[in-house]
């Protein structure tokens, strides 16, 4: 079958109805891009949004719902759906200076991405001003599935449709049963025959807080280790102590409630951790009676080419913590946990019983295993990564890339500046020097806009392009997304100071 698996021919709907689906679309708290530096100015006032959006280009696809015709040029106009199309139409070239009045500055994706959406469809957004792009953001890892795919709007209007209560609190629904049904089958036995599954409320740090508390309650003690750089594979080889009583703090230092850890560290620069690694840190946790807690809000379903990234190691975790993906586009959160962990007596906040999302998320913890799309993303994911460690080997100022499955991260390099202390650490809006390491990530963002490509910039040093394509793509839309990276890394090379200067042996001078 033709490219994504369950993208082609039609396919049974979550609300009973078929789906042609001959197109991809039938069938993402830390430093970084959330919250690292931002480079790119506001549209200045009396200015038209076009300047920071992508240029027009010739032979692009034919619409907004075609997967094919996308190649690696500019972005270009769909059919009928320009602008002055749909309510408040008139409006819309505005919409950008009303949000900077309106809005707070702590606005990072807008600053960064002056593109108004309309419209999107699988891999693709429409922008008021009737340009498309290829977004390898995907809501920050959140849309598995890409925008409005038609199992998830099948879904949500199967609920709509029936009169069900919207929001019902912790209230059990059919809605709820299917989704913990659902979850539960994807799940190794080891952890799927004992668990216990909690609903949090859905800002990004309830699930971790709940986790913690969880564990913090279970082993009534208080302090919990996670995982960075510093825990690198000869630490652990070499020092089993940080699991320990008394360890680092002189007597009376307890061991810890819990070890957290995240299999790919999207925040730091997308950072897997070794499986080794993991293996090594489950079975010391495991010794220690040390809860051993997962964070899978990134990296669960699909992402990184097993359903969940803990599988890739073979271990089981005492507490896994889901976010992101699991509500399929919408808010939702869970953390799945031993049973004999028990519980802690404290409210899991107001939000936890959207049914819509509980619809949402069961239809894509489904399609997602029912179309094999973890291995999918593998196989595009290991495509994606060759074809990025190829800029690599061509361009200076590539270095380090990181990734697993369709989570990847190419760190920008400038040899000839010092380090960019000025990014490391600063806060939204924080401008940084020209000509370091963060503003060649940022210009690259930059010039992959202007190609009809949305990329983000992540890293404590924001140095670090992340591309989160949703598990829907295919062969041909994966290529294009390559050939604009590519081509706006060439530009950023061409332009920069010293740019022609060989490094590493990679190129000669142009």
């Amino acid at each position: 079958m033709p490219g994504a698996p369950g993208t082609s021919g039609r396919v049974r709907t979550a609300g009973g109805r078929r789906a042609v689906a001959g197109s991809p679309y039938g069938g993402c708290a830390g430093a970084g891009g959330n919250a690292g530096p931002v480079v790119a100015s506001e549209p200045a006032a009396g200015a038209s949004t076009r300047a920071h959006t992508a240029r027009v280009g010739a032979g692009q696809g034919r619409g907004l719902h075609e997967g094919a015709g996308q190649g690696s040029g500019m972005a270009g106009p769909g059919t009928g759906t320009g602008p002055g199309t749909g309510p408040g139409a008139g409006g819309r070239r505005s919409a950008p200076r009303r949000q900077v009045a309106r809005e707070s500055a702590a606005r990072t994706y807008a600053r960064a991405l002056p593109v108004v959406p309309v419209r999107a469809r699988g891999l693709t957004i429409e922008g008021a001003d009737g340009r498309r792009y290829l977004d390898c953001v995907s809501g920050a890892g959140t849309l598995a599935l890409g925008h409005n795919h038609p199992v998830v709007l099948d879904a949500i209007r199967a609920v709509l449709d029936s009169g069900a209560p919207l929001h019902v609190m912790d209230l059990t629904t059919p809605v709820e049963d299917a989704f913990v049904t659902e979850l539960l089958r994807t799940l190794p036995p080891g952890l799927a025959d004992r668990a216990r599954v909690r609903f949090c409320g859905p800002a990004g740090t309830a699930p971790v807080d709940a986790a913690v508390a969880l564990a913090r309650a279970a082993t009534g003690r208080t302090r919990v280790v996670t995982v960075t750089d510093a825990v690198t594979d000869a630490d652990a080889d070499a020092d089993e102590t940080f699991l320990d009583d008394d360890h680092g703090g002189g007597p009376g230092r307890e061991r810890p409630a819990g070890l957290l850890l995240e299999p790919v560290r999207s925040e730091a620069g997308v950072r897997p951790v070794p499986d080794g690694l993991v293996r090594r840190l489950r079975a010391r946790a495991a010794d220690r009676a040390v809860p051993f807690i997962v964070d899978e809000t990134g990296t669960g379903v699909g992402r990184t080419g097993a359903y969940w990234a803990f599988e890739h190691s073979g271990v089981t975790p005492d507490v896994l913590v889901l976010a992101k993906a699991i509500g399929g586009s919408l808010p939702l959160a869970v953390v799945v946990h031993r049973e004999d962990l028990g519980e802690p007596d404290r409210t899991a906040g107001a939000f936890r019983g959207n049914q819509l999302a509980l619809a949402a998320g069961a239809a894509t913890l489904a399609h997602v295993r029912e179309h094999r799309l973890a291995e999918h993303a593998a196989t595009l994911g290991g495509r994606m990564l060759t074809g990025l460690r190829a800029l690599a080997a061509e361009f200076t100022c590539v270095g380090d890339v990181r990734g697993r499955g369709l989570m990847a991260g190419v760190e920008l390099v400038a040899p000839d500046t010092a380090p960019d202390v000025t990014a490391h650490g600063a806060r939204p809006g924080t401008a940084v020097r020209p000509g370091t390491a963060a503003h060649l990530a940022t210009a690259v963002r930059r010039e992959c806009l202007r190609r009809g490509l949305i990329v983000d910039v992540t890293g404590p040093c924001a140095n670090v392009v992340r591309l989160l394509p949703p598990l829907i793509v295919t062969e041909e839309q994966m290529s294009a997304v390559l050939d604009r990276l590519a081509d706006a890394v060439r530009a950023v090379d061409r332009d920069r100071p010293g740019g022609s200067v060989p490094l590493r042996g990679k190129r000669g001078p142009r």
